[in-house]
């Protein structure tokens, strides 16, 4: 997560320039719009790998309950 704070800092930064040069507004504004699809990005990327790792854990609890003893 550390990543995502980085880059809505950076996006941050790009917001506050465009406030404050009028000339390249629009530039700024785009690069801010820019790292915010970098931060959903990361977001998406990042519920992608918890529900991985979520969906192995599950598969490896059923293989061990679904094993039946061999008497």
């Amino acid at each position: 997560m550390n990543r995502l704070v980085e880059i809505r800092s950076q996006e941050f930064l790009c917001r506050e320039r465009a406030a404050l040069d009028s000339e390249r507004r629009m530039f700024w504004l785009a690069q801010a719009q820019e790292w915010e699809q970098r931060a959903l990005d990361e977001i998406a990327y990042h519920f992608r790998e918890c529900n991985l790792v979520q969906a192995e854990l599950a598969a490896a609890r059923r293989q061990t309950t679904d094993v039946i003893p061999v008497y």
